[in-house]
């Protein structure tokens, strides 16, 4: 049987094309039938490389008795939420208003006016593990949808105003009570940025002592022995890392920087880590760092690299710096490898299962390895991977280096060997779609490890990648949300514009090349015609060409990756810094003040804007090289910091002048601008 699902392209919801369920897209054509055949709606959503989307499709999409409920009772639609992330937030706040969490697959029961009555995420098809099973409780909510839908409609409408005045109130707290700017409509970023640039100053206060409350909750919440924060399951959070790195150097703080190192050292060293082919695991499922949630996602990765890379330029003259940038190059060398298309666009994630089994791709019999390897080799490999006949996992071995300090590169071709093994002896399902969205965290990733290193295929990465989306995802100051088999979906969403924007500034700083500076500025741009709320404040996850849903959310807080609204913070202080107009700061100021509010009860889910109210407070230094004979660009920044703005010039000027013939910096901090110098590090102490 093939359902509504056989033409889409997204690969999640081409995994559900051949289920027996006869699975809807999210459509109006669905509704309609719902409402015309009297039928409550089950909406399930997911993504292709989730192992428990896999579990309940196997247990329950699969299984005929099930399909036939799913099929005689109810309209059933799926969702990828990758690419309806407006979908996806409106709904989880449902989830996690009557459950109290979240995750996926997630599952909710609502009328045919996508009101939900009932929610929950992976359900077992027999009862089982406290839980219900799925078979009765499609039973259970059809008989009632029949015999008791008053009090279900009064349910829906009671969940759905608890989630609207959930809503309400963050916005009224979030709110800046210009009249005006309702008036005015949402306008460009210059108009946004003179309706509000005055409130700023009222709210100026809310920000000031966030990011020490902040680095204090960590503190109160880091595992000293292990890394990371809080218990198990623990998930990398690379803003949190790079919000710390930033704080350290700002304020001097060496707690925090020890405890941004620690966590990295034991995360490299982890099983989160794949020591076999690089790059890294979504989450650990231990406070260790060994065991992880095996697929592997194209943000985790992009994030990682910049807070390696981060802690790398952070951490010049500490023991084991040079673990941290050799981490964020095997990290890039995994996704030049294995996700990176023909014309660089950046693929979306792998697989944890293969052949059934969550994590069989990635672990390892003791004997199996010896076999191999040989006798002599082998054993030392084992060794020094912590690889043993009893197994770490469920009797197998992930390989791992927390017992030693070294980061194992003595054994590199036996790596590279059981690398080429592992590979023919199984595979990963890839999810080839291209999100925009995390393409642009991967290009800025690529950015910046071309600014750390100098190398020129990280930059030739970036800009490939950003030229396809150029080519496949944008049309005019338009982007769309993802692109697979020569179709792109739905138009763009906050996340979309404010991390391509991001990523676009990124190259920019540095090749200077004005184009990356100018599409910026338009795509940030649209980005306020779209989504900003110009009475409330911020912007709206979705925007005036999309459909409307039950509820328009605002996002502010981090989860696995930075906040659309944090981003667009980011980007609106650098705009400043870069372009130095007035109205940029101006406008900056406003999104600090409405996620300043937002931040207040708990800024330790706030770190990218708490990153960018950072970069505010403290203006960046500037420096500007003019280029001695023999250096080039590429020579040269590896050597500068990381966070400074920085201006390159082939030839001198009247203003900038070379020292003894040679490259000389000019450099300008703490509001005041230092003698020129042909030693960077001369003003770098």
């Amino acid at each position: 049987m093939r359902n509504h699902l056989k033409n889409e392209s997204s690969p999640y919801l081409l995994q559900h094309a051949e289920n027996p369920v006869d699975w809807y897209p999210w459509c109006e054509e669905a509704f309609e039938k719902a409402k015309r055949e009297d039928k409550p709606v089950f909406l399930s959503v997911g993504y292709s490389t989730c192992h428990w989307c896999h579990v309940m499709a196997h247990e329950s999409f699969e299984n005929e008795k099930i399909a036939a409920l799913l099929n005689e009772y109810y309209v059933p639609i799926k969702v990828d939420r990758e690419e309806r992330p407006d979908i996806d937030s409106v709904y989880m706040a449902v989830c996690q208003a009557l459950t109290g969490s979240g995750g996926w697959p997630m599952s909710i029961f609502m009328t045919p006016e996508q009101k939900p009555f009932y929610a929950g995420t992976y359900f077992p098809p027999d009862s089982r593990y406290g839980m219900p099973g799925f078979g009765e409780l499609l039973a259970v909510i059809a008989e009632h949808w029949k015999s008791k839908r008053e009090m279900m409609l009064e349910s829906a409408e009671e969940i759905l105003a608890r989630v609207r005045s959930k809503e309400a109130s963050i916005l009224e707290k979030d709110a800046l009570g210009s009249g005006q700017a309702a008036e005015a409509g949402a306008g460009d970023l210059e108009r946004q940025g003179k309706l509000h640039a005055e409130d700023f100053k009222q709210q100026e206060i809310l920000g000031a002592g966030l990011p020490e409350q902040a680095a204090a909750l960590f503190a109160e919440m880091f595992d000293s022995e292990n890394g990371g924060f809080g218990r198990a399951p623990k998930f990398p959070t690379p803003h949190n890392l790079l919000f710390l790195t930033l704080y350290a150097k700002l304020k001097k703080d060496t707690v925090a920087m020890e405890q941004v190192r620690l966590t990295l050292r034991k995360m490299r060293r982890g099983g989160i880590f794949d020591q076999i082919g690089y790059g890294f695991s979504r989450y650990s499922t231990d406070e260790r760092f060994l065991v992880p949630h095996f697929e592997k996602m194209l943000y985790d990765n992009a994030l990682l690299i910049l807070a390696y890379a981060a802690a790398y330029k952070a951490s010049t003259g500490f023991p084991g710096e040079k673990e941290f940038l050799e981490t964020a190059e095997q990290t890039a060398d995994y996704i030049l490898r294995e996700m990176t298309g023909e014309q660089g666009q950046f693929y979306s994630a792998q697989d944890a299962d293969s052949e059934g089994e969550e994590g069989k791709f990635y672990v390892w019999d003791y004997d199996e390895i010896i076999a191999f390897l040989g006798e002599t080799q082998g054993r030392r490999f084992c060794a020094q991977y912590g690889i043993t006949r009893e197994g770490n996992f469920e009797g197998k071995n992930i390989p791992n280096l927390l017992h030693t300090e070294g980061n194992g590169a003595p054994y590199e071709e036996e790596r590279k060997k059981l690398y080429a093994y592992r590979k023919e002896r199984g595979s990963l399902h890839l999810d080839d779609k291209i999100l925009t969205s995390w393409n642009a965290l991967m290009i800025g990733a690529m950015a910046v490890l071309f600014r750390v290193t100098g190398k020129e295929e990280y930059l030739k990465a970036a800009e490939q990648a950003a030229a396809f989306i150029e080519a496949e995802l944008s049309k005019g100051k338009l982007l769309y949300v993802s692109f697979r088999e020569k179709t792109h979906s739905e138009y763009g969403f906050l996340d979309d514009y404010a991390f391509y924007g991001m990523a676009l500034l990124l190259l920019y700083n540095v090749t200077e090349e004005k184009a990356y500076l100018n599409r910026a500025e338009q795509i940030l741009g649209e980005a306020g015609e779209q989504f900003a709320d110009v009475q409330g404040g911020g912007y709206f996850l979705y925007g005036r060409k999309h459909e409307s849903l039950i509820t328009r959310p605002k996002e502010t807080y981090d989860g696995a990756i930075p906040s659309g609204n944090a981003v667009m913070a980011y980007c609106l202080v650098r705009l400043w810094e870069m372009t130095g107009k007035e109205n940029y700061r101006e406008l900056a100021e406003m999104q600090l003040a409405f996620l300043a509010r937002a931040a207040e009860d708990y800024p330790a889910a706030h770190s990218m804007f708490l990153l960018a109210l950072l970069r505010y407070q403290y203006p960046a230094e500037k420096i500007t090289v003019v280029l001695g004979k023999g250096d080039t660009r590429e020579k040269v920044l590896p050597k500068l910091p990381l966070w400074a703005e920085v201006h390159f010039l082939s030839e001198e000027t009247a203003e900038y002048r070379r020292k003894e013939g040679e490259t000389t910096y000019y450099v300008c901090k703490d509001y005041m601008c230092l003698p020129p110098v042909n030693d960077i590090r001369i003003v770098q102490k």
